[in-house]
């Protein structure tokens, strides 16, 4: 018996969300790759406000 094409799956790797006003790496997530980049608006202790944060990779 011959094995069937399953689903290649995708590896989870480790982003770092970066504040884009001090450059800080203020949180880490693991998620899939492929997709766009996240944007989101996260707390900065730096700045003790919400400032947006963008993924990057280490």
């Amino acid at each position: 018996m011959a094995k069937s094409g399953g689903k290649k799956k995708k590896k989870v790797e480790t982003v770092f969300l970066v504040c884009e006003e001090t450059g800080d790496y203020n949180y880490t997530l693991r998620r899939k790759g492929g997709g766009e980049k996240l944007k989101l608006k996260k707390y900065c202790p730096r700045l003790r406000k919400h400032t947006t944060h963008v993924e990057k990779k280490k």
